[in-house]
């Protein structure tokens, strides 16, 4: 608005440049009009704000750092050159007055009286910031050569400390600077995420097309493909698994060599009236060892080739004579013997020339001797009596 302060103003007739000098002499008035009331006496009303935090004695409320009042500015001495002002101004809870000062040697201000501040200084020496030079200590620098000399080595030791924290503070600010460029690349890599993030999400569409899938389908991640190649390259059983297997195929394994097998097998075929295994008859107690024993004996006689077997020999039949009485589900008459393959298991006897009987177990009959009992166990001689 200062172009427009000598326009727009009403100059009266009687008014004149020579003699009143200007409007405001002319209406006897000062151009800061009501805040210049007091200003033959020195004092000034200008909006000061409160520089820290106080408590005021008149009410004892708290008012903050910020507030503003209209405080009276006067001017109360010099520091050196610098003038010392005084503000007074009134409390906007209360009727009391709170007068300030300014202390210009500790750059601070110092309550006069009406209220009392809330301690938050600090040695500003903590916080790493510069320490102004005091008078004291500019006039022993000039003064004192050697004075001098310590506080160049201080004021270079301190460099030197601080010299890595300011390289931090210039590399971050030079990487800041061009914000420009950092703009562009910033834009540049956005346009090649979203171009990617684009075609996964068409590859996505399409899997879920031919699958048949109306889920979203989340991000390949790296992850993913690691486990994918080790299902790849994995074996399609376990350890135990194998371990498992292998076991279950040794208990069903037979328990002879196969030359053995071939070669009781062989007899078998020689000696045994069929290869299939009879049907087991109905349930019931079982037959009797010696009622088939007896049968055996009595009816070898009739047999081709004449008479019976030698003891130790074997007869034409081998198998268990398994006899069934009468009632078990045939017709009435003589109880009928039917010959039954011998297992494979049961030949140990055979082979090697034991009796069947202690092999198969008690009550059957492994192979029927010719008309007398099987040779017992040769017994070893006692030992000579000395």
């Amino acid at each position: 608005m200062g172009e427009r302060k000598g326009t727009n103003k009403y100059y009266p007739p009687d008014f004149d440049p020579a003699k009143h000098g200007s409007l405001n002499k002319y209406h006897h008035s000062h151009p800061l009009r009501e805040r210049a009331r007091k200003l033959s006496q020195g004092i000034l009303v200008i909006r000061f704000e409160m520089p820290f935090n106080i408590w005021c004695d008149g009410c004892q409320n708290h008012i903050g750092m910020g507030v503003r009042y209209n405080a009276e500015k006067k001017k109360v001495g010099t520091y050196y050159t610098t003038p010392v002002y005084r503000f007074r101004m009134k409390c906007h809870l209360c009727v009391n007055y709170i007068e300030l000062q300014t202390d210009p040697g500790n750059c601070d201000y110092v309550i006069v009286s009406g209220a009392r501040r809330k301690e938050e200084r600090w040695d500003p020496g903590d916080s790493a910031q510069v320490l102004p030079t005091t008078p004291e200590q500019r006039e022993r620098l000039a003064m004192d050569p050697m004075f001098r000399l310590e506080h160049g080595v201080t004021d270079r030791g301190v460099l030197e400390r601080a010299t890595p924290t300011l390289t931090r503070l210039q590399e971050a600010q030079d990487a800041w600077k061009d914000d420009f460029g950092l703009n562009s690349r910033l834009r540049r890599r956005f346009r090649e995420e979203k171009k990617t993030l684009r075609e996964e999400e068409e590859e996505a569409a399409a899997l879920r097309a031919r699958a048949g899938l109306s889920i979203p389908l989340l991000r390949e991640e790296e992850e993913d493909r690691r486990l994918a190649a080790l299902l790849t390259l994995r074996a399609p059983d376990s350890y135990e698994e194998k371990q498992r297997l292998k076991r279950s195929e040794i208990s069903q394994r037979s328990w002879f060599a196969q030359g053995t097998a071939r070669a009781g097998g062989g007899a078998l075929q020689k000696l045994a009236l069929g290869t299939g295994r009879a049907p087991r008859g109905p349930p019931g107690p079982p037959p009797d060892p010696r009622r088939a024993r007896h049968r055996a004996a009595a009816g070898g006689g009739g047999r081709r080739g004449g008479g019976g077997a030698a003891p130790g020999e074997l007869r034409g039949r081998v198998g268990p004579a398994l006899c069934r009485p009468p009632g078990w589900g045939s017709p009435p008459g003589p109880p009928r013997c039917r010959p039954r393959p011998v297992p494979r298991r049961r030949l140990l006897g055979l082979r090697l020339r034991e009796p069947l009987s202690g092999v198969l177990g008690g009550w059957t009959p492994g192979l029927v001797w010719g008309g007398a009992e099987p040779p017992a166990h040769p017994q070893r001689p006692p030992p000579p009596t000395l």
